[in-house]
């Protein structure tokens, strides 16, 4: 596997700091005309992913609600293997660092069978004021939440 910046120690050293995963069922739908996963894919399960586990985390109402919420600031996948339709999935979701006003997320896709690591994702997400679009620091009790379930894989 290419050296990834964000995937350390090593990949299963890495894999370990994962407290949270979801299934994945590749449709129809997200493989192309040779039943490859299409690249857009990726980026739905890593959405998905992101929302079940800030719902595992009963995060949502406060980070997602009428005044605030929680946005997309960047995203990324890196391709390491091919998955195709009949590939069991499992999407790992952490986050690793948080900020004062945001927090990196990152993802490990893994072919649920073998444990083969197929592709992995970091992004982040900064929490605004809906109405000014202005960052703003996020509330004491989603922090206490997240350190509390990721505990020491969190960077604070």
């Amino acid at each position: 596997m290419r050296q990834i910046s964000y995937v350390q120690p090593d990949p299963q050293g890495w894999l370990q700091k994962f407290q949270f995963s979801i299934p994945i069922k590749v449709r129809y739908s997200e493989t192309d005309l040779l039943g490859h996963l299409n690249n857009v894919s990726y980026f739905i399960y890593f959405e998905q992913g992101r929302v079940d586990y800030l719902e595992h985390l009963e995060l949502s109402d406060s980070l997602f609600n009428q005044e605030t919420i929680s946005v997309v600031a960047d995203l990324e996948c890196q391709y390491l293997g091919q998955i195709f339709i009949k590939d069991p999935l499992k999407l790992h979701v952490r986050i690793a660092k948080l900020g004062r006003s945001s927090f990196d997320l990152e993802y490990a896709v893994v072919q649920a069978l073998t444990g083969e690591l197929k592709a992995v994702g970091r992004g982040a997400m900064v929490y605004i004021d809906t109405k000014s679009g202005k960052s703003l620091p996020l509330p004491d009790d989603a922090r206490a939440k997240i350190i509390a379930f990721e505990g020491a894989n969190v960077t604070v």
